[in-house]
């Protein structure tokens, strides 16, 4: 049989490679060298592995090195001749950065392999270590990818697609990452779908980026079975130092927005993807890579091969990388402990939660928070019934048991709490090509928050529920309600799958976590035009904005301050408070 033609769109251009290196250290500490040499600021790089708290994860945790996890990074050729690939998708292994790294290659093509500037840079903030890196511009810094003792697999994408996709050949790896992209939903991108289904494996993909290249969510990252990821921006400034260690939020010029095109919430998550990364032409320098996705993807499988390792090396967290279900169960812990940025919100743009659509069509669930992320994986599995207010679960709902799993807690400080619960399931699909879904009535499933009365003298109420007919995720984030302290997080299947008729049956994975609210006064909800302050230039842009729906054709228009669905005098109000005194 011929094979079927793979069309895809990378996610970033080459250009973005070539921008000058100024960099400011974070995390800052103070050293002096052998002999009396004059002291020097050393800093810890990535810095987006800073803000998303990875880097505080490993300080609690020193042992989170990535040891004993495979990472499975898959990249694409740049180069082809006549539709065959070149074999130029390689990393510069000669970069001192990866000098202590353990990286593998797949090969076999047929093709000198040559060296891909793209690849190089996702493999750095995979497992890159550099302890005495160093810019002219910036001085000595410590370059440290996320997980630097993971096992760093390279696959070339054509052949990991014909060998591992078409041909089904046994995949050794814990995390799956790519940021390659395609519009279409195709028979390899649903093919890597029942990958993650039958083998339990963690796919995370990019998500595409954005209207540069006017690009919906891409595939695989679309697909229903992978997490998703977009990209937060850096703040627009001529420091390039601060770029490199603030960020703003998720916009459509640089990061893919849902709905798909079979109206379903992507992406799933996001992070930040400005890095320093290593010149993939030298065996030293460095340069910056960009706001782009494919560089917020491995940030986010490199955190994830960390609470991969967590789990496998405690036993009572090892159901949460079980070959069944254990990929919806890190899905879910990595959403759920997500930071809600400004402006969030499922679906309409108000301050009404839309129950039907399950995540905010920018910002999926929010943005990569490791330490919570962390926080709740060690909380460890709790099972149905009486359960703490942090904590996951590995489970099946079956209908001939029970229509429902019920999880109740006890909430004792209910002053600005919010409860944040993810439910996560997987589709299935045929296990050869063309990897057609395998629609069934399980795979519509239902999650409700109630405030209850353990004694029953009062009437509880159900205070949120999330139900998408499309989705196989559903997630719910709600104020606590100060008049109740024990509610219950209930797991079962939509209506429409009851009255089915089907003998019902879904593995799932649940997370959930009782917090204090996000940055509700983050500069972020004023910061219009993302620049790292709140001036006179924002006051512009709102202005500009005055009188339009919030929701528009568009997209979400920033500075709905107050979430009422319009942009309009109440929103300049707010903004005129927060403006700086200079401006």
């Amino acid at each position: 049989m011929s094979q079927p033609v793979i069309v895809y769109r990378r996610t970033i251009s080459l250009r973005v490679f070539v921008v000058p290196a100024i960099l400011m250290s974070i995390m800052l500490c103070t050293a002096t060298a052998d002999g009396g040499d004059e002291l020097y600021r050393l800093g810890l790089q990535p810095a987006a592995l800073d803000y998303t708290g990875t880097f505080e994860m490993r300080d609690i945790d020193p042992a989170l090195t990535g040891k004993g996890v495979t990472i499975a990074s898959v990249c694409r050729s740049f180069t082809y001749l006549q539709n065959i690939p070149l074999n130029d998708y390689r990393l510069n292994m000669q970069h001192k950065c990866f000098s202590a790294g353990s990286v593998s290659f797949v090969d076999g093509l047929g093709f000198e392999p040559e060296i891909s500037e793209h690849s190089t840079a996702i493999g750095a903030i995979l497992v890159g270590t550099d302890p005495n890196a160093y810019h002219p511009q910036l001085g000595r810094f410590q370059y440290a990818g996320a997980a630097p003792e993971a096992q760093l697999d390279v696959y070339e994408f054509w052949r990991f697609i014909v060998n591992y996709v078409f041909g089904n050949k046994s995949l050794e790896a814990d995390v799956l990452t790519m940021s390659i992209g395609s519009t279409f939903d195709d028979w390899w991108t649903r093919g890597i779908n029942h990958i993650a289904d039958a083998n339990g494996l963690i796919v995370i993909a990019s998500i595409g980026n954005g209207s540069d290249v006017f690009d919906p969510p891409l595939y695989p990252g679309a697909g229903a079975n992978v997490i998703g990821v977009g990209v937060v921006d850096s703040i627009e400034t001529g420091d390039l130092s601060r770029r490199l260690t603030e960020f703003s939020l998720p916009h459509y010029e640089h990061s893919s927005a849902g709905p798909t095109s079979d109206s379903r919430c992507k992406p799933d998550i996001v992070a930040p993807g400005n890095c320093i990364a290593p010149d993939a032409n030298s065996t030293s320098r460095y340069d910056i890579t960009g706001d782009w996705s494919s560089f917020a993807a491995p940030v986010v499988a490199g955190t994830c091969a960390l609470l991969v390792q967590k789990a496998k090396s405690e036993p009572d967290l090892n159901s949460a990388v079980a070959q069944d279900g254990g990929n919806c169960v890190m899905k879910a812990i990595l959403m759920n402990s997500a930071t809600k940025l400004p402006y969030w919100h499922k679906g309409a743009a108000d301050k009404a939660d839309d129950p039907y659509v399950c995540l905010d069509y920018t910002q999926g669930a929010g943005l990569l928070n490791a330490k919570r992320a962390y926080e709740l994986l060690i909380a460890g599995p709790a099972r149905p019934l009486r359960v703490p207010p942090v904590g996951w679960d590995n489970n099946t709902l079956e209908i001939k048991d029970s229509t429902e799993n019920v999880y109740r807690m006890d909430v004792s400080d209910t002053a600005g709490n919010f409860i944040t619960a993810t439910l996560v399931w997987n589709r299935r699909y045929e296990g050869k090509y063309p990897f057609e879904s395998l629609s069934q009535p399980a795979d519509d499933m239902r999650l409700e928050l109630w405030a209850v009365d353990p004694n029953g003298f009062y009437a509880g109420y159900l205070m949120d529920y999330s139900d998408s007919i499309n989705d196989n995720v559903e997630h719910i984030h709600c104020r606590v309600d100060p008049n109740y302290t024990t509610y219950e997080i209930v797991v079962t299947f939509s209506s429409s799958a009851i009255n089915s008729g089907s003998d019902l049956s879904q593995r799932y994975g649940l997370a959930w976590n009782v917090h204090t609210a996000d940055n509700r006064d983050s500069t972020l909800w004023y910061d219009l035009n993302y620049d790292g302050s709140v001036d006179a230039l924002d006051f512009t842009i709102l202005f500009k904005n005055l009188d339009r729906p919030a929701d528009s054709d568009a997209g979400y228009l920033l500075g709905d301050i107050n979430m009422d669905g319009v942009i309009d005098i109440n929103d300049v109000a707010i903004l005129m408070e927060r403006m700086s005194p200079k401006s």
